[in-house]
């Protein structure tokens, strides 16, 4: 005689064999911060600000505000460090740490053969993105605030300049809580450029099993949209690629502060965010197990 299962007792069932979203959030994070290549590109990322403050501190700094860029301008203004170390970081470093997280997300995980695993569990695509997106956001964040933390302890530190003031380029002098608000909005600013690469980076991860596939396809794409936005004849172009607004963190030394740079930029990286993601869910819920 066969027993009837009611649907009541299944969806309980069913319920048993997924494990709750904060579990699997804490396992992917526990994984990635454990990673040893996240490790060594946090660790050079907190290097940059230190290095700066150290050669400004050696050399005396550029004299008469002469040098590269805003190097120049860190010499006796402590608070400017952690503006510049981001900036210069973004470049390159910041781009590399987050694509390098998003290719062990999904690509890295094909080439070990545990992505087949994961499918195959009673997870769920979509928490599996979720997953994945986490666990580059982290690394984005982190990396951030190591820079923005580093930076203006060195800068306090080793740097110096007036006590509790910041000096703009316009000439003008800001308090410490001023400061600091400009150093956590250029942060958060920051952030959104790096979710952008991060978004690619994922949506790329999805569309191969090799990580340094990933890897170059970003730091060349972004190579790229740097040469392309440097052609004066492609000036038309320069809205569409993301790297164009990567300057315009710096407009946080200027008073009164524009938000135009800023706020276009964000613009900019929201609409990479949203292509990035899209082309994510659909390749995650295609993708065979």
């Amino acid at each position: 005689m066969t027993t009837a299962v009611s649907p009541t007792a299944t969806g309980r069932a069913a319920t048993r064999t997924s494990a709750p979203l904060g579990r699997l959030l804490g396992a992917e994070l526990r994984w990635v911060l454990r990673r040893p290549r996240t490790l060594v590109v946090l660790g050079l990322l907190a290097l940059v600000p230190l290095a700066i403050a150290i050669g400004i501190a050696t050399t005396g700094g550029p004299s008469s505000g002469r040098g590269p860029g805003l190097v120049a301008q860190v010499a006796g203004n402590g608070f400017v460090l952690p503006v510049v170390a981001l900036g210069l970081s973004l470049a390159l470093l910041l781009p590399l740490a987050v694509a390098s997280a998003a290719a062990d997300a999904v690509a890295g995980e094909a080439a070990t053969g545990t992505l087949r695993g994961l499918l195959l569990a009673p997870v769920g695509r979509m928490r599996l993105i979720v997953m994945k997106s986490a666990g580059v956001v982290t690394v984005a964040v982190l990396a951030v605030l190591l820079i923005a933390v580093v930076g203006m302890v060195a800068g306090t530190v080793v740097v110096g300049g007036a006590q509790g003031t910041l000096v703009t380029l316009s000439g003008t002098s800001l308090g410490v809580g001023e400061a600091l608000g400009r150093i956590a909005l250029v942060a958060v600013w920051t952030v959104g450029q790096l979710l952008a690469i991060g978004a690619v980076a994922l949506a790329i991860s999805t569309l191969t099993e090799h990580p340094l596939v990933v890897l170059a396809s970003v730091l060349g794409g972004l190579i790229v949209f740097g040469v392309l936005s440097a052609i004066p004849s492609l000036e038309w172009l320069q809205p569409l690629l993301l790297t164009t607004g990567f300057t315009a963190g710096t407009d946080v030394l200027r008073d009164p502060l524009p938000l135009d740079g800023l706020a276009s930029s964000t613009v900019r990286a929201l609409v990479y965010i949203a292509i990035g993601l899209g082309v994510t869910v659909v390749r995650m819920r295609r993708r065979d197990a």
